[in-house]
């Protein structure tokens, strides 16, 4: 009996042995190709031997430096080195251990920028519906994900409230253009402002491309400019998200930088250290920095682990090879092979209602009947069965439910390392097919034994 607390206590997961590259290989022998970089993290893949060298080198410098009397030089020079060229006014950064710790630093800070400038009246958060933003109270709170909010409820902060997603596929009308969309969803957000009190509002937060909750949903064209905007007109701030999207994995260092808009406070992870340790952060606009400089001089705020001397080693090697390689070329390259490939292999699928994605970060969202946009019935768990058959064929991929509402709808995502080449994209767009095909073709067997209640049943 395992002594871990695993996710579920239904069926231990497979023991992963070692990985190199793209490849993973388990305990018992088989190789499986990391399709989804865990949940869209390992952008190195496994075993880059410079992050390795530099993770090791730094264990035997200095392993650790509490941040209240010391600093290091990986934590120095990862924020020099992201920070270097000021990318949209952003000047200084933090270092935590995850994006969960990321979002709670972005949220603490958004008020005490607020009380240093003399407005304690701010107290009010906006965020979207089908939105994740962590797992830690406040940054669930924060966050739209249904589901995962539910069994918390009642212990989570009441100062957030949650508007529409900008979701194309799920929410815009029929016959409606995306200027008039995004024109309603600025609508909609301004409402909000008002109902609040726009002196009341502190930030809007928002994940550029949506990850896991909906599945790599990208905005509509205009849709940040005009939430900037709006933030501006209002004096508030523009918190993006970025730890799924971030750092490379929609084909920019930013996936803001393809919406013409810059935030206030950015948070990164995943992308940042590629799994070979935990780490995330938030970058900070200078008026930010600034007005902290100028009043209390202190960030009101701290973690045991931030600014880690080795998970700063390990992140600062990682954007290196990033750099050295160019893999952000390599990333817009294949990227478009898998879009691509997606397309030609399920651009008809009857059962695959949408492909979305950007760079290497794609999901395909199933439905029963794709005309109508109707979803398999929940407890299918569609997207369930798409990973487990994807894992018997020698691939990982990332499967989500609740796309929809936190309820209805399924998902699969697709985030393969930076590194991956044609081969490799050809071998998930092949493996991932047969296993649609398979979980598919198992639900309907499970329809004819069970009748017309189970299988295919919308809900």
């Amino acid at each position: 009996m395992s002594r871990l607390l695993h996710r579920s206590f239904a069926a231990p997961p497979p023991m992963v042995e070692s990985g190199q590259g793209i490849w993973l290989r388990l305990a018992s022998g088989e190789k499986v190709l990391d399709g989804s970089g865990g949940a869209a993290v390992a952008c190195l893949g496994h075993g880059e031997e410079r992050v390795v060298a530099a993770i090791a080198e730094q264990s035997r410098r200095v392993a650790y430096a509490h941040t209240s009397l010391f600093s290091s030089h990986p934590a120095e020079d990862l924020a020099a080195l992201l920070l270097a060229d000021e990318p949209g006014d952003l000047t200084h950064a933090f270092f935590v251990s995850s994006g969960s710790e990321g979002t709670e630093a972005a949220l603490k800070l958004a008020r005490q920028y607020f009380v240093e400038r003399g407005e304690p009246e701010r107290t009010r958060f906006i965020a979207r519906r089908q939105s994740y933003h962590g797992n830690t109270l406040g940054a669930l709170a924060a966050g739209g994900n249904m589901a995962r909010r539910a069994l918390y409820e009642p212990i989570l902060a009441t100062c957030f409230s949650h508007v529409s997603p900008c979701f194309a596929y799920r929410f815009q009308d029929p016959g409606e253009s995306g200027t008039d969309y995004v024109a309603r969803l600025g609508s909609e957000l301004e409402a909000e402002f008002q109902r609040l009190g726009p002196g009341r509002v502190i930030a809007f937060l928002a994940e550029p491309v949506v990850g896991a909750t909906a599945g790599c949903v990208p905005p509509v064209a205009g849709y940040f400019r005009a939430v900037r905007d709006i933030c501006d007109r209002h004096g508030a701030l523009l918190i993006l998200d970025e730890v799924m999207c971030g750092m490379g994995r929609t084909g920019t260092l930013h996936a803001w930088e393809q919406e013409g808009v810059a935030p206030d406070i950015q948070v990164i992870a995943k992308g940042l250290g590629g799994g070979y340790q935990p780490i995330g952060g938030i970058l900070i606009g200078r008026r930010v920095a600034d007005t902290l400089a100028r009043g209390t001089g202190q960030f009101v705020h701290g973690h045991t682990y931030q600014a880690h001397p080795v998970a700063c080693a390990a992140a600062l090697a990682v954007q290196k090879v990033i750099r050295n390689d160019d893999l952000l070329a390599n990333v817009r390259a294949m990227g478009a092979r898998l879009e691509a490939g997606l397309v030609e292999r399920f651009g008809n699928h009857p059962h695959v209602g949408d492909i979305r994605g950007r760079g290497l970060f794609w999901a395909l969202e199933f439905v029963a009947e794709r005309g109508a946009k109707t979803p398999f019935a929940p407890e299918l768990k569609l997207h369930d069965r798409v990973k487990h058959e994807a894992l018997a064929r020698g691939l990982a991929i990332y499967p989500m439910g609740g796309t929809i509402d936190g309820s209805a709808g399924n998902h699969v995502i697709v985030a393969p390392p930076y590194i991956i080449d044609a081969d490799g994209i050809d071998f998930i767009v092949e493996r991932l097919g047969a296993a649609v095909d398979a979980a598919l073709e198992g639900k309907e067997k499970e329809s004819v034994r069970s009748g017309p209640s189970e299988g295919f049943v919308q809900s």
